[in-house]
């Protein structure tokens, strides 16, 4: 991150601590929920990693925990002192196509485990998905939220990094057969895709 977001103030305080202390009310209560919501989607990968048999999704546990590792380190760092962080905002890129097969097929019906020794990749997989998403979620509220400029374009720019992960999972689920993607009808799909159109008429 180039552009450095310090507010200047007349306070008596030391700029490091009147930046440290700029945070709102609401800030740091969905900061709380947002860092505690990524530990426990890390704490998740850790305890999951050892239930993984497949290599590709092995692959994409690790380097998502290392990513979401980093990640992590940058929010807290910003959330803490108030300034750019150090290491600045990341970009996760998917190691995986993005193809998505459209349709639904026969499979058994889904059901709780009922037992600890049910886990598979399906359900691990599907954990690490919620995770994101849960993620996704509490760091779009706390972005709205929060009033401290760095903390704020440090969470916002998360937000993506934590989308792509998770739309990495679902392709990953697909191409196994764990989420399927059903579709309307072709004249179902054209008129809910024509129910719309552009406007030329600006205010000026």
């Amino acid at each position: 991150m180039s552009q450095s977001f310090y507010n200047e103030s007349n306070d008596a305080t030391t700029p490091n601590q009147q930046q440290s202390l700029n945070h709102g009310g609401h800030e740091v209560m969905d900061m709380h929920e947002t860092i505690g919501e990524i530990i426990a989607g890390l704490n998740q990968s850790i305890l999951l990693r050892p239930h993984v048999k497949d290599p590709e999704l092995l692959s994409i546990l690790d380097n998502q925990y290392n990513f979401t590792l980093g990640m992590y380190n940058t929010i807290v760092e910003s959330f803490k002192t108030g300034h750019d962080p150090s290491v600045p905002t990341g970009r996760y890129e998917m190691q995986t196509g993005n193809n998505f097969q459209y349709g639904i097929k026969p499979t058994q019906p889904k059901k709780p485990m009922q037992n600890a020794g049910e886990i598979n990749d399906e359900v691990i997989s599907g954990f690490l998905l919620g995770a994101h998403k849960g993620s996704a979620k509490c760091m779009t509220a706390a972005a709205t939220e929060t009033t401290n400029p760095v903390v704020r374009r440090v969470v916002a720019d998360s937000i993506p990094n934590c989308i792509e992960m998770a739309y990495e999972l679902s392709i990953y689920q697909n191409k196994h057969g764990y989420y399927q993607v059903p579709q309307y009808t072709q004249q179902d799909m054209r008129a809910m895709l024509d129910s719309f159109t552009t406007t030329t008429n600006p205010l000026h």
